[in-house]
């Protein structure tokens, strides 16, 4: 069955769909395609596709929520131990948004959208069960809290299957907004949870878990009902081997673990910092970090847009350390308004990096291209090094719950300190040094 589209000629045969919701045929860089229709699908298929990365940001924030209140339900675990619950979803996260880079291709972005809705009921459940008895043996666990991993795995899917809806000069708009609205599925499960396992009388912490498995559930219906699969999307494993031999990718993944791994890391530390730190601060706070991270995200992209993301990452690398200089100051003084402004200061500035450090990627790989055909291989280059910066900087929410674990909290700090001084001087040297050509190309 054709759909519509404008009168006028298209360059491109007509989309058709066929069993199963695939569309054939698609081209978005095709006008004509594009405004007869093809605008509208985009738009449908980014919202529902945003539903479904918004739980899976939200499932790996979960368990940084549920340790804190580990000990009050009867968990006789020590710190170091409740620290791996809260790292290990990183870890395992950043495996997962690895694999899932080859999911949509191979089964479909509709198809998999549902599949990984589904697939965050295992961690939900599991955790349910877990911690419903304080009797479960830490490795188990441990077990359970890597599953919650399967939430990282939902961005990679869902940035890769948007891509392909989307044209050229619209990516980076909609793959910016797809990014934020997942990165808010931290500070809703942030909110909403302890406001869920205190309802009634106790604490019942199960119910961290419950509350997923009807949204879950709910996600997976909408997208087999309105999502869409493209014919059109392919693998592109070439495109990661292009990346992996540039050594601006790796460069640029140890910039977005500062960035990026910054804002999982300190969202799923902050709950445990505050109890640490300030114990009779019961109220429910501890969203406004994630929520500030994740709403200045488009920012730091306009911002890079206008003025480069090398100066804008370098301003955000220079705010972050500035925000820890200032809350190590704060939990000297005792001080909690001050601590939570200097944590929201911390929180802006990555998610301001977060924005600029990917609008650097494109600008990287196109420095030095003179004709059409180096330029369509810097773009597969440039989109393999959005998929390996993506996996390697979640690792920022292992990193970061284990350096405080092993150096405490003032001496953890100290060293983010000294990070984010040497990510600020590594991308002035590299990317903005007087008179080198990475600096003439404003990148």
């Amino acid at each position: 069955m054709a759909l519509d589209t404008a009168a006028s000629p298209s360059t491109s045969p007509a989309l058709a769909r066929r069993r199963g919701r695939w569309i054939d045929n698609w081209n978005p860089e095709d006008h004509v395609q594009w405004e007869g229709g093809g605008r509208r699908i985009a738009r449908k298929n980014l919202a529902f596709s945003m539903l479904a990365e918004f739980l899976g940001f939200a499932m790996l924030a979960l368990w940084g929520i549920v340790v804190p209140q580990l000990t009050t339900a009867g968990f006789a675990f020590s710190a170091d131990q409740l620290f791996w619950l809260i790292a290990l979803p990183g870890l395992t996260g950043a495996v997962m948004r690895f694999l899932y880079t080859f999911t949509v291709p191979i089964f479909g972005g509709r198809n998999w959208t549902i599949v990984s809705a589904l697939l965050l009921i295992l961690p939900a459940s599991g955790l349910a069960l877990a911690v419903s008895n304080p009797e479960t043996p830490f490795s188990v666990m441990l077990a359970v809290a890597s599953l919650a991993g399967l939430g990282g795995g939902n961005f990679t899917s869902s940035m890769v299957n948007i891509s392909f809806f989307y044209p050229q000069r619209e990516k980076g708009k909609a793959l910016g907004l797809n990014a934020a609205g997942g990165n808010l599925g931290t500070a809703w499960v942030q909110f909403t949870v302890p406001l869920v396992i205190i309802a009634g009388a106790g604490i019942a912490l199960e119910r961290a878990g419950l509350i997923f498995i009807p949204l879950c559930i709910i996600a997976a219906i909408l997208a087999w009902r309105f999502m869409d699969n493209l014919s059109t999307a392919k693998s592109d494993v070439k495109s990661l081997l292009m990346a992996a031999r540039s050594p601006h990718t790796w460069i640029i993944s140890i910039l977005y673990i500062g960035t990026f791994g910054s804002f999982t890391g300190y969202a799923n530390t902050f709950p445990t910092l505050m109890k640490a730190e300030f114990p009779d601060i019961t109220a429910n706070i501890v969203f406004l970090g994630a929520l500030t991270g994740a709403l200045v995200r488009p920012l730091g992209g306009i911002l890079a847009d206008r003025f480069g993301g090398a100066k804008v990452t370098i301003v955000a690398f220079a705010t972050m350390a500035l925000g820890v200089i200032l809350l190590l100051g704060t939990l000297r003084m005792d001080s909690f308004p001050l601590f939570l402004a200097t944590f929201l200061l911390l929180f802006a500035g990555a998610g301001i990096g977060n924005g600029s450090t990917y609008r650097m990627i494109p600008t990287v790989f196109q420095i030095g291209v003179t004709d059409a055909e180096e330029r369509a291989r810097a773009l597969r280059a440039a989109s393999g090094c959005i998929g390996i910066a993506g996996a390697i900087g979640s690792l920022g929410g292992f990193f970061i719950p284990r350096i405080f674990a092993g150096l405490g909290i003032e001496g953890g700090f100290i060293a983010f300190v000294a990070a984010y001084l040497v990510m600020m001087v590594a991308v002035w040297a590299i990317y903005q040094r007087r008179g080198t050509a990475l600096a003439s190309a404003v990148v």
